[in-house]
């Protein structure tokens, strides 16, 4: 009965971490910056700098009252990072704020002491905002931390040894050190990926023999020997790779087959409960996998019709809550922001004390469900004793009857 009960019971959790309930936080009819004066963006608009037609967010981080977002970098579009709050008492949207100024924005495209594309976001357990520069064809691209518990200090945490086409990146929290797994690829994707150990200071290339790598995800920081996520922009499988040999300095490792999602993914999340979040190109849905269980895919998230390449992007705070942005190229609105609450933390959140009371939690509902069980099944048991009881005494009632009626007939009148 045990294994038929647990297997009721993580089927639960399954259905549970899908049934999120969303609402919509704001609306944009059309996006626009936090100017340091009307003069200012008029004058990007009349020289071409700036565009509002061209605002396109491809990553997001969360933390306490603040979104952060990564724009895409095309002509028109003056700033890369920006942030803007959680809530508002204005009815309008909020404006984006170049983040963390506008002086590391507004800049030539060769000083390359700015950040000149950002693209994949994470913030670490201690409140670093991780920023994932692509630079461009005049400087490499860099790792950015701005430390969001200490007045948005900025600093450069490291160049790479190429340039361009950056795409996203994880963080690794372990006690071998703190390391930043990162991909690349624009139309395409490589062979390859990038690992910057922040206590070695320094990055190296690893090598994916025959499996091209895109979207990445990363396993909750309580599996210390967890796993890396990958994914191709031009094929629909899931692949695995240990991080225990990353650690060490590999460079070249086989990925390991997981499965196939019904798209090809371009963004993959996973939160600490080990549940992986994933959103395809042209797709007007996002699905969810618990990969505890094996892969199979259900829909998260899905509206009518989004016309965008890259129609969301998400990220989990430190509350339980799950934001995401649905934009739309083409129609108004061109953009929106939902949010609903999950339950489940960022990967890199782990509390052993939290971990304790929610084990024992999920333990005592076992162990009630399996009381349950046992007391429905002796009730039933109960029951059909009783009723197999009073078959016999009617079966026997009617055999005697039977019986007497024989002897009525053989006796002579």
């Amino acid at each position: 009965m045990c294994p038929f009960v647990c297997a009721i019971f993580l089927l639960c959790l399954s259905s549970l971490s899908t049934a999120a309930k969303f609402t919509q936080v704001y609306k944009w009819s059309e996006m626009d910056f936090e100017w340091p004066s009307e003069a200012t963006r008029t004058q990007a608009m009349e020289n071409g700098t700036y565009n509002p037609k061209k605002i396109y967010p491809r990553y997001m981080a969360v933390y306490g009252t603040r979104i952060f977002l990564s724009l895409e970098k095309l002509a028109g579009i003056p700033a890369t990072l920006v942030s803007l709050p959680t809530s508002s008492a204005s009815y309008a949207p909020p404006k984006l704020t170049p983040f963390p100024s506008w002086d590391l924005h507004l800049h030539g495209k060769g000083d390359c002491e700015k950040i000149q594309e950002a693209r994949g976001l994470e913030v670490d357990s201690v409140g670093r905002l991780w920023v994932l520069d692509s630079g461009s064809d005049k400087c490499n691209s860099k790792l950015w931390t701005i430390d969001l518990n200490n007045k948005d200090q900025t600093k450069l945490m490291h160049r790479f040894s190429l340039r361009g086409l950056m795409h996203d990146l994880v963080l690794d929290e372990s006690t071998n050190g703190t390391f930043a797994y990162s991909t690349r690829g624009g139309a395409w994707s490589e062979y390859k990926f990038n690992i910057f150990s922040k206590d070695k200071n320094e990055s190296w290339t690893v090598e994916t023999q025959e499996v091209e790598i895109f979207s990445i995800a990363m396993s909750p920081k309580k599996e210390q020997s967890g796993k890396l996520y990958v994914s191709s922009l031009n094929w629909k499988e899931l692949f695995s790779i240990s991080i225990a040999a990353l650690r060490n300095g590999t460079r070249a490792e086989n990925p390991k087959p997981i499965g196939h999602w019904t798209e090809k993914p371009y963004r993959m999340l996973m939160d600490n409960r080990g549940t992986m979040y994933a959103a395809f190109r042209w797709q007007n849905h996002t699905t969810s996998w618990n990969s505890s269980q094996i892969f199979q895919e259900q829909t998260f998230y899905e509206v009518v019709e989004l016309d965008s390449e890259w129609p969301f992007t998400f990220a989990l705070d430190e509350n339980g809550i799950f934001w995401m942005t649905a934009c739309d190229e083409e129609k108004k609105p061109i953009c929106r922001l939902f949010k609903a609450a999950v339950g489940a933390k960022s990967y890199l959140y782990w509390d052993p004390a939290e971990e304790s009371i929610l084990s024992t939690r999920l333990h005592n509902i076992l162990i009630v469900s399996v009381i349950f069980i046992i007391l429905i099944s002796l009730v039933f048991i109960a029951f059909w004793i009783l009723q197999t009881k009073k078959w016999n005494d009617d079966l026997s009632e009617n055999i005697n009857d039977t019986h007497h009626m024989k002897i009525l007939k053989s006796c002579p009148n």
